[in-house]
């Protein structure tokens, strides 16, 4: 339990046009102010971070690394949630996710894919210039709209998507392994990593790849009515990551899980 970091807070789920969220100082007054420790940061906030800069200069992680310590904060982790996710697209949810990409790569999958998956190795190198171990993201999926038994799934479909996931993920998670840092996929809805079976498909997709880790947030599985204790039994060696939040599951007699469009 000593190694354990934090408390910490997720910045991405507070930023706003308006003080104290639209400034790095802003937010690490707030966050120290609050108790924190540690703030995670969402590398697709620019104000927050310049994750180019960041993977290529060990002066400007040093700026920055001072900068939030002098709040008497660390960083706990870089986040990657967008850019993870457009890593692996269905074409289906492709005008909803172009919202996450820039304009440059918009409306051109292939282009999507190939930003994202450079933006997320610059994440680790940064990471590893900012002295930092693991790294949160998001697996994409290109499975998602299967996963309801209805209509069935041919044959054969669900092995070949997350080969094609795995094959997508290597190059970076070979690139993370030169750089000494953990990938930590939040197990979220939407995502291909979802609970513990697929996890432990993608797992094994990618040959057991000494990189592939969770971000544990059992807030998620709640709704999927899943044993959030005991898949810490199950899984707890691969849990470098964590989130924490209230989640309540209170079905009516007019919707349950799937929510009514509500």
């Amino acid at each position: 339990m000593k190694t354990i970091k934090g408390p910490a807070v997720f910045l991405a789920q507070f930023v706003d046009s308006k003080p104290p969220f639209n400034t790095l100082d802003g937010m690490c007054k707030w966050a120290a102010d609050l108790g924190y420790k540690g703030i995670q940061i969402p590398t697709w906030e620019h104000f927050l971070i310049d994750l180019d800069k960041a993977a290529s200069s060990q002066d400007y992680c040093d700026e920055l690394k001072g900068k939030i310590n002098s709040y008497g904060l660390e960083i706990t982790e870089l986040s990657t949630h967008l850019q993870g996710q457009l890593v692996a697209v269905h074409p289906a949810y492709d005008l909803m996710f172009d919202n996450f990409a820039p304009d440059e790569v918009k409306n051109n999958p292939k282009a999507r894919t190939e930003w994202a998956v450079d933006v997320v190795k610059k994440a680790a190198t940064a990471s590893r210039r900012l002295g930092i171990k693991a790294h949160a993201t998001f697996s994409g999926a290109l499975l998602w709209h299967t996963w309801h038994p209805w209509p069935q799934r041919p044959n054969g479909l669900v092995e070949l998507g997350f080969e094609e996931l795995a094959k997508r993920w290597l190059p970076i998670l070979d690139h993370f392994e030169e750089e000494g840092v953990d990938v930590c996929y939040e197990i979220h809805p939407g995502e291909d990593l979802h609970d513990g079976d697929t996890f432990e498909r993608f797992l094994e997709a990618t040959g057991n790849h000494k990189r592939v880790n969770i971000l544990y947030d059992p807030s998620h599985f709640v709704l999927q009515q899943l044993d959030y204790l005991t898949y810490i039994d199950h899984y707890h060696e691969f849990i470098r990551s964590f989130h924490v939040k209230d989640s309540e599951f209170n079905p009516t007699g007019k919707k349950g899980a799937f929510g009514g469009y509500n």
